[in-house]
């Protein structure tokens, strides 16, 4: 249905069918995968499933589909192959059911090139928060999809902190803006190699993690983990000179409380209230 609003021609299969049990593209290789899966989808009929080929890297939970969905996209990806998804931020961090260890299985591999940690109120369906996995089969070669030429990025992952973005246009949606975006892509491509201009960490935003340090973190990918605090300005003035007088601020703060307190007081009790 998707497609079809948009005027997008496209081959979904001769008829109607359930991806994960009726696969119509099994034979499918394709160097590029992009998705908005039903995440955290309790009834995907995962029981009957258990020793699919495709998963490789563990067998999902039946009450879960996100890591079904993963291994899916992987499974149809080609040896270059580059896949970008949505999912809930759960699939960062879950140890439940096996999901931590597919996880792992995952990163040892060295599958996964790229986390983002979108801002939550995106979705007008749910007010759950996401994050953007980006995949890719081979960080060796430095070719991605259809030769696009990338740099070397064996045991590296990129994490990207964007919960900060993004604009509210009413009480309880935000939009991220062409802005915004631009700055998530054009770092992506600059930490791969393929944009313009060279990559930096960005304390409190982006940060190029190895999988030792992945493993540190016991292969958790939120990368509010990793991006750290992002830096103060330093306005000039020493610490200790700061200190003081900020102490003599917040002291002036207390009189005048004090003072304010008295007042109030004084005025309840002419109404007849307080002691």
């Amino acid at each position: 249905m998707n497609l079809a609003i948009r005027g997008i021609d496209a081959n979904l299969g001769a008829e109607w069918a359930d991806t994960f049990h009726r696969d119509l593209h099994k034979d499918l290789k394709a160097d590029y995968v992009l998705a908005n899966p039903p995440f955290n989808d309790s009834d995907w009929g995962g029981e009957r499933l258990r020793e699919d080929v495709r998963w490789k890297y563990g067998a999902p939970p039946s009450g879960n589909a996100n890591f079904a969905w993963v291994q899916h996209f992987l499974h149809h990806l080609s040896p270059t192959g580059l896949a970008g998804f949505v999912l809930a931020n759960g699939s960062m961090s879950s140890q439940q059911s096996g999901e931590g260890e597919i996880r792992k299985a995952m990163i040892e591999a060295d599958l996964v090139d790229c986390m983002v940690a979108l801002p939550g109120q995106l979705f007008y369906s749910t007010q759950i928060p996401v994050c953007l996995w980006f995949l890719s089969r081979d960080k060796k070669n430095g070719l991605g999809g259809r030769g696009k030429k990338m740099r070397n990025r064996q045991h590296e992952t990129l994490f990207i902190d964007a919960r900060k973005l993004g604009t509210m246009i009413d009480r309880v949606h935000r939009e991220l803006t062409d802005e915004d975006i631009a700055k998530i892509a054009d770092t992506y491509h600059r930490w791969r190699g393929d944009g313009t201009g060279k990559y930096q960490d960005v304390p409190g935003f982006c940060m190029s993690a190895t999988t030792e340090q992945i493993r540190g973190h016991q292969h958790v990918l939120t990368p509010g983990r990793y991006v750290g605090a992002e830096e103060v300005e330093d306005d000039g003035e020493p610490f200790d000179e700061k200190m003081k007088r900020l102490v003599a601020t917040l002291e002036e703060q207390f009189a005048q409380g004090a003072k304010l307190e008295k007042v109030i007081r004084k005025n309840l009790k002419g109404l007849g209230y307080g002691g």
